[in-house]
């Protein structure tokens, strides 16, 4: 990622200044100093701090392989599904095994008295056929089965568990959950100040992806269906890197186009991939499509 310059009385200050810029926090960041500050005559301070900074990448620059032609990977949806040919059915509806597949409708079984003919030793049996009792599920119980717990409680779930969690920790802190789509519930963790809770985000945000697992697995083992999407955030660190990745992606973006070349960015978590994805989405002038595999999946930017 491009680096930001920035200039100050001292090196904490100019510091400070790049972390604001890059809406970061130190540890996610990667730091030089440029310059320092000169002690003249009597003690005095002359010039400024320079420093640069940018966002700590998770791995090094991916190697980039020059293709012939411009190929979308799966993030574009690839080529797609194979088209399924429709099929006829071999037999009509209805019909079993061999035969015309007539439906004989005089075979309703009825209860009726037979004759003896002659020459028969012994009257014929008729036996009525018994009905198997049918057992219908009400629709109550039918859409608990077919999708399991609500959102919402889902949500609960989480929150109860990061509340222990937190408990058991000795950290004092406030978890709220809300709706942020139909499939997706963030259980957000804030205190004031939010100084203890620099351990559970940890180094570029690795405890905080680790915690969001932990607490997926616990609501899953709760859930008798399919859960949905549950994100974790800790004194608003996703906000605040989404909104950083958001600006750098507007920048290379420009850059992309004045040059008419695309870029390859350093290889990101999924999370920080859709962050860019969904940042240059709106825009007519560049595409975004992702390449490589897991651990090292890239981002490319390229014109439109």
């Amino acid at each position: 990622m491009d680096w930001v310059e920035t200039t100050g009385k001292s090196i904490d200050e100019a510091t400070s200044l790049a972390l604001a810029h890059l809406g970061v926090t130190k540890d996610d960041a990667e730091i030089e100093i440029l310059e320092e500050p000169k002690t003249g005559l009597f003690g005095r301070v002359k010039g400024e701090a320079r420093v640069r900074a940018r966002v700590r990448p998770s791995g090094p620059r991916p190697k980039r392989i020059r293709r012939s032609g411009g190929r979308d990977d799966k993030a574009r949806g690839g080529t797609g599904p194979e088209r399924q040919h429709g099929r006829k059915s071999d037999e009509p509806s209805g019909r079993r095994g061999g035969g015309s597949g007539k439906v004989d409708q005089s075979r309703t079984p009825k209860e009726k008295k037979e004759k003896n003919h002659q020459g028969d030793s012994h009257p014929k049996k008729v036996v009525k056929e018994k009905e198997t009792p049918r057992v219908e599920k009400s629709p109550k119980e039918e859409d608990t089965v077919a999708e399991g717990m609500s959102l919402a409680e889902q949500g609960v779930i989480a929150q109860e568990f990061l509340k222990g969690l937190l408990a058991s920790m000795g950290i004092t802190a406030a978890v709220t959950a809300r709706e942020l789509d139909e499939e997706t519930v963030e259980l957000a963790i804030d205190a004031d100040p939010p100084t203890e809770l620099g351990i559970l985000v940890g180094p570029r945000g690795m405890t905080l992806q680790a915690l969001q697992e932990v607490t997926r697995t616990v609501v899953q083992a709760k859930s008798t269906g399919r859960t949905d999407r549950i994100l974790v955030d800790v004194a608003r660190y996703r906000e605040r890197r989404v909104a950083a990745l958001g600006r750098f992606a507007q920048k290379v973006a420009e850059e992309v186009v004045e040059t008419g070349e695309e870029r390859a960015l350093e290889p990101m978590s999924a999370a920080d991939r859709k962050a860019i994805h969904d940042a240059l989405n709106g825009l007519e002038t560049v595409v975004t499509r992702s390449e490589g595999d897991e651990p090292r999946r890239f981002v490319v930017i390229a014109p439109a």
